[in-house]
């Protein structure tokens, strides 16, 4: 058992007894309504064990919403269905984070309020697809339109809608919040000089295509408290149609701005080839970019990026993170942790049911018995 990996940190108000994340996963399987069901309150009670979950992207409004089957945290029936979820994770000992979410033009107009375009900073083309339901009811992939251009009214609502999430996740009993600003959604949007060709205070300089990330932080804040507020970010990406002029100034900007707010946590997903969250190893620039983040955030840092538990433990003690997020390994293997503790194999992840469809890959992966639990428990 590695002693950084179990270490226990006070991260916000939390006291977590190691540095084990579960990232956000989009899986597709809310309800009716977007609201959660029974087995999503069993799938998260299943992978408790992790010292902080990160919900799956949820949106903040019909508007945000970019997926099929994703939920949302804009209605009263969604908060009560996020209810047993949190009490559920509580109950095991876990704590747990609702990620919010907009994806702005990564949408289609079958999700948007009277089908209309969906939202971004520029109304540009942008190679892409989302995932939609069909004539049949079943999920498909589908191209994106060129989106609108969000009005000032626009951004101002949007940023109201931040706020009124977060103190629906509160009373859904959450632990805290994580602003999605990464993977090329709303957020990201604004923040990237390859999206958002905007004329105004949102656009333009790295202060104003940071301003709307910034505003949304502060609201947050504003009705969560600093230490209950995180950000994930995603420097150097290129996913869809990610892009920026001057990487460096943008993110040291906005690192230096949130360590300033005193922010729980930063979330970063560290630059690949690809720009996304994936197994291959971190470029140069990547590299550089993630020191510029250390020496600027110092706060609590969250990486993710196809961490195995190896170099988890090595980017701790080369003090890269103070947490790890793993995504994909906590989809095949529910008890990820105990596996950690006493070394065990891991299960394999069966992509073909990463997006919709019931508890067949999603909550009848195997977990190890219980006098391993209790083995791993006992340290």
């Amino acid at each position: 058992m590695s002693d950084l990996l179990f270490s226990s940190i006070q991260v916000g108000r939390m006291s977590l007894a190691s540095r084990i994340v579960m990232a956000p996963l989009t899986r597709s399987r809310a309800g009716a309504g977007n609201v959660p069901t029974g087995i999503n309150v069993e799938y998260y009670r299943q992978r408790a064990g992790a010292a902080l979950i990160i919900t799956e992207a949820t949106q903040i409004s019909q508007q945000g919403q970019g997926y099929a089957w994703t939920p949302g945290i804009y209605s009263d029936a969604q908060v009560e269905g996020w209810r047993p979820i949190a009490k559920a994770v509580h109950e095991k000992g876990g704590h747990i984070f609702m990620q919010l979410w907009h994806v702005g033009r990564v949408s289609h107009p079958s999700f948007q309020p009277g089908g209309g375009l969906p939202v971004a900073p520029t109304a540009m083309p942008v190679e892409g697809k989302t995932f939609i339901v069909d004539a049949d009811g079943n999920g498909t992939w589908a191209d994106l339109l060129v989106p609108q251009e969000l009005t000032l009214d626009g951004i101002k609502a949007i940023i109201a809608d931040y706020a009124t999430a977060a103190v629906n996740a509160l009373a859904a009993g959450m632990d805290g919040i994580e602003i999605h600003a990464a993977n090329g959604y709303l957020i990201d949007q604004f923040i990237n000089s390859a999206s958002n060709h905007r004329r105004d205070a949102y656009g333009g300089p790295v202060a104003h295509r940071a301003r709307l990330l910034l505003e949304i932080v502060d609201a947050v804040i504003a009705v969560a408290g600093e230490d209950r507020v995180g950000v994930r970010l995603t420097p150097l990406g290129r996913f869809m149609g990610m892009g920026d002029d001057t990487p460096e100034e943008t993110f040291d900007y906005i690192a230096t701005a949130l360590d300033r707010r005193k922010i729980a946590y930063l979330h970063a997903v560290e630059p690949t080839t690809f720009g996304v969250e994936t197994d291959m190893p971190i470029t140069p620039e990547g590299e550089a970019m993630m020191r510029l983040i250390r020496k600027r955030f110092s706060g609590t840092i969250i990486v993710a990026g196809g961490y195995d538990q190896r170099k988890a433990e090595q980017a701790l003690a080369d003090g890269r993170a103070d947490m790890v997020a793993f995504g994909k390994l906590f989809i095949s293997n529910p008890d990820l942790p105990v596996r950690f503790s006493v070394g065990a194999a891991l299960n394999e992840a069966d992509r073909a049911t990463f997006f919709g469809g019931g508890a067949h890959g999603y909550t009848d992966y195997p977990s190890l018995p219980s006098s391993v639990t209790l083995e791993a428990i006992a340290g």
